[in-house]
């Protein structure tokens, strides 16, 4: 049996506000990252409630001197563990210091609260504009609807289960399938934007004592401040780990594919060559 030869065609898969936006969101989450660790650096511990309970944090990092060599430690619940030289205590010009998170990980490096939350406070007004763009272009030119909405059929246990096995084997869709989302990156997706970001945007939000007179009900929804700035540490913490999983599975199912579709627009897929003409008979 002959083998059939596919060939590869370029088809059109995300649109230039799609892509723009994709852009500007995954700079401004970096950059909120890594100023928002900056942030936390001041204060290396969380809480729930609205007080902060000094000697009680859900999670803590901080250092002690032991035998003349500093230890950093990470306290999560009743669970305490080493962490020196990444949480806690880590080098700072060749220095062991008292730290939450290293150098290399903060914007700025340096301990500098104040330009930290300069960073941080820009780049939240840049990402907020963008998400809010992002969504209006997406409910009202059919993207919402058309690209990321599940259908019926895809979300059938059956076929949930199916997705989640092909994923687990690294079976990614070829051919014409491969143009559309399935229901695993249609659920992560909506998950992300209608329910992480938003939370995060909120109890960001909720933090700030200025923004009290304006949205008073902030504090109440989020049951304190402190609740609201672990509420804010979790939403971006699995924002970060779906970010992982995002590139892990780009890089999985073909980098330069991916890349140049989130670029150019268009997608490589391979498909089944026309059928060729039959002969033609003679003529009378």
């Amino acid at each position: 049996m002959t083998r059939i030869k596919r060939q590869k065609v370029l088809v059109r898969r995300h649109g230039l506000l799609v892509r723009i936006t994709h852009w500007i969101n995954a700079i401004s989450l970096c950059l909120l990252l890594l100023s928002g660790l900056q942030i936390f650096n001041a204060h290396p511990q969380l809480y729930f409630g609205q007080q902060s309970h000094f000697g009680h944090p859900w999670l803590g990092m901080g250092a002690y001197d032991r035998g003349g060599s500093l230890r950093g430690v990470t306290v999560i619940g009743p669970y305490v563990f080493d962490t020196t030289g990444f949480l806690g205590a880590s080098r700072d010009h060749g220095v062991l210091v008292s730290r939450g998170f290293p150098p290399w990980l903060t914007i700025p490096s340096a301990r500098y609260l104040a330009l930290g939350r300069r960073w941080h406070f820009f780049f939240a007004w840049i990402f907020a504009v963008n998400l809010a763009l992002y969504l209006a272009s997406a409910v009202i030119g059919g993207h919402l609807r058309r690209d990321l909405a599940p259908t019926f059929d895809q979300l059938r246990p059956r076929h949930v289960l199916h997705e989640i096995l092909d994923h687990m084997r690294l079976r990614f869709p070829k051919g014409w399938d491969a143009r559309r989302y399935n229901v695993l990156q249609k659920g992560a997706y909506l998950g992300v934007v209608l329910l992480l970001l938003p939370v995060m945007i909120l109890s960001g939000m909720t933090m700030s004592p200025s923004l009290d007179a304006d949205f008073p009900w902030l504090v109440e929804l989020f049951a304190g401040r402190q609740s609201a700035r672990s509420i804010h540490f979790i939403t971006a913490s699995l924002i970060v780990l779906f970010f992982l999983v995002h590139l892990v599975m780009v890089v999985l199912s073909g980098t330069w594919n991916n890349v140049r579709s989130m670029v150019t627009g268009r997608y490589a897929i391979k498909v089944a060559p026309p059928p060729l003409p039959g002969p033609i008979g003679d003529a009378p």
